[in-house]
């Protein structure tokens, strides 16, 4: 899935990543681009939301290991408070399957390697900002899958059952990565029906976004490990 990038506008950002040469590479590439401003630095968790606070950007590059306070700490507290608009994009190195996962479900939009090309690192950022999860089917749809099967069982905190027969297939769609185009095409519906069936459920799971919709896909049996639904 891509997503949509953000058309117009400024797109105002904040770097927090606790290795200077990381921060500075990350800044120095996004200030190269006109949609771009970097806000503001943090060099560990604390200082991220407190630079957070002070700026309201719209989009925070937040590293997972960071002292003081992690990246998965950092964007709970970043992304609290009724009307906040702001959005994390959570910086990793592959196999951090369980913080990765720990942080879609505090609210991130997605993740990005901290290896990713210069295109990817734009295009993440843009994605992000314009209000859209960041969810390769190659990368993160796995990573979250693997770790939901690994994890010790916790008690459901949803059911299938709160959703429709198609409310369900909508979800086990998104959780396959697909766009609401691609969703309508496979489901011979609308782009709009398939809008209000992704609403419905979002409403009765309770999910802030298609990051969260994987992860809830997973737990309620409706994806596994391997790309297939339940």
């Amino acid at each position: 899935m891509t997503g949509t990038e953000k058309e117009t506008g400024v797109i105002r950002a904040v770097v927090a990543d606790d290795q200077a040469v990381v921060r500075t590479g990350f800044v120095n590439l996004l200030g190269t681009q006109e949609d771009i401003e970097v806000v503001g630095e943090a060099e560990d968790g604390v200082q991220a939301v407190r630079v957070a606070a002070e700026t309201r950007p719209d989009l925070v590059l937040l590293d997972i290991r960071m002292p003081r306070m992690n990246g998965i700490e950092a964007a709970r507290e970043i992304l609290a408070g009724a009307g906040n608009t702001t959005k994390v994009l959570i910086l990793t190195t592959f196999g951090l399957d369980e913080y990765v996962y720990d942080a879609l479900a505090a609210g991130a939009s997605g993740f990005l390697l901290k290896d990713a090309t210069f295109p990817e690192l734009l295009h993440a950022v843009r994605v992000v900002a314009a209000g859209n999860a960041l969810l390769s089917p190659e990368i993160t749809k796995r990573v979250i899958g693997e770790f939901v099967h690994a994890r010790t069982p916790r008690p459901p905190v949803r059911s299938v059952g709160e959703l429709t027969a198609r409310e369900a297939e909508v979800l086990a769609l998104i959780a396959r990565g697909l766009s609401n185009a691609e969703i309508a095409h496979r489901l011979t519906i609308t782009d709009h029906t398939v809008k209000t069936h992704i609403n419905r459920l979002f409403t009765k799971l309770e999910l802030r976004d298609r990051a969260q919709a994987v992860i809830a896909a997973y737990e309620l049996g409706l994806a596994r490990v391997g790309g297939g639904t339940g």
